[in-house]
């Protein structure tokens, strides 16, 4: 199981409640759908933005109380009218998408923080407000749960961002441990890089630490489905540590072992 932020979208889960899996199947295929554009294909840099710029104009529309006819923004104005979901979360994953397009590099552990705060928190974020949820302490522990997974899937992730000429270990901590890009492209291992991911691992588990108390506040299956998502980004991360971080010839993938121990773990929480 990869830690991808939307391949791990709870949408057909066993474990959604079946009231809830008609909005999040829509919020769904809009998150994809402009992942996509600015992330698949050949399209030039300015087609992608050119195309995200449509998707930003849908969601005003849909603000007006008159939303286009594709399917796609027909069921989300829809789900946003009936659940009375705020927009900033879809602007903000539309802002994240088109910076993807145009921006390889960050400069520091809170510039990437800031990038996840529109790349991955909305989704938590809707999450809670379909099940009315969304109080400020509850709003900060998905926050931090959804950015932990999204730096979760960055650190298994190196090797094949590089091939897209993206680097998202921050550029002062590839600095102090002494690495650059020609390390990163020659996929080599060095007890330095092995700390420098330590440094990041640590960041990261901290962060979902931090917001693991949200799952007691999340009613039945949902509770559990963030139980077991969060698991999953936690047993990431430890099997990064068991190879030291050598990522690049250990991509970590989850088993049926790893989806037991993560399951038992879940019902301690």
């Amino acid at each position: 199981m990869p830690v991808d932020h939307y391949e791990n979208f709870p949408v057909a889960s066993l474990l959604l409640p079946k009231t809830l899996r008609q909005p999040i199947e829509a919020i769904y295929r809009f998150a994809r759908s402009a992942d996509d554009i600015a992330d698949e294909g050949d399209a030039d840099a300015d087609t992608r933005l050119q195309a995200l710029a449509v998707y930003q104009a849908e969601l005003d529309a849909i603000e007006r109380g008159t939303p286009g006819d594709s399917p796609i923004f027909r069921d989300l104005a829809g789900v946003i009218a009936a659940w009375k979901l705020p927009l900033t979360p879809f602007r903000d994953l539309l802002d994240a998408f088109a910076q993807d397009v145009v921006k390889k590099r960050y400069a520091d552990y809170p510039e990437l923080l800031d990038y996840c705060r529109r790349s991955a928190n909305p989704v938590g974020r809707l999450l809670l407000y379909l099940v009315d949820r969304a109080d400020a302490d509850n709003l900060h522990r998905s926050d931090c749960i959804c950015t932990a997974l999204q730096l979760a899937n960055f650190w298994q992730d190196i090797a094949i961002d590089w091939d897209k000429q993206r680097i998202y270990l921050p550029q002062d901590d590839l600095a102090r441990f002494g690495i650059d890009e020609a390390q990163i492209d020659a996929a080599r291992w060095t007890p330095h890089w092995a700390e420098l991911i330590d440094l990041e691992l640590a960041r990261t588990r901290a962060l979902m630490l931090e917001g693991l108390p949200l799952v007691r506040q999340l009613p039945g299956r949902m509770g559990w489905e963030i139980r077991l998502t969060a698991q999953g980004g936690l047993r990431i991360l430890e099997r990064i540590g068991q190879t030291r971080g050598d990522v690049f010839r250990h991509r970590p993938k989850l088993g049926a072992w790893d989806w037991a121990l993560m399951a038992l773990r879940s019902l301690a929480l």
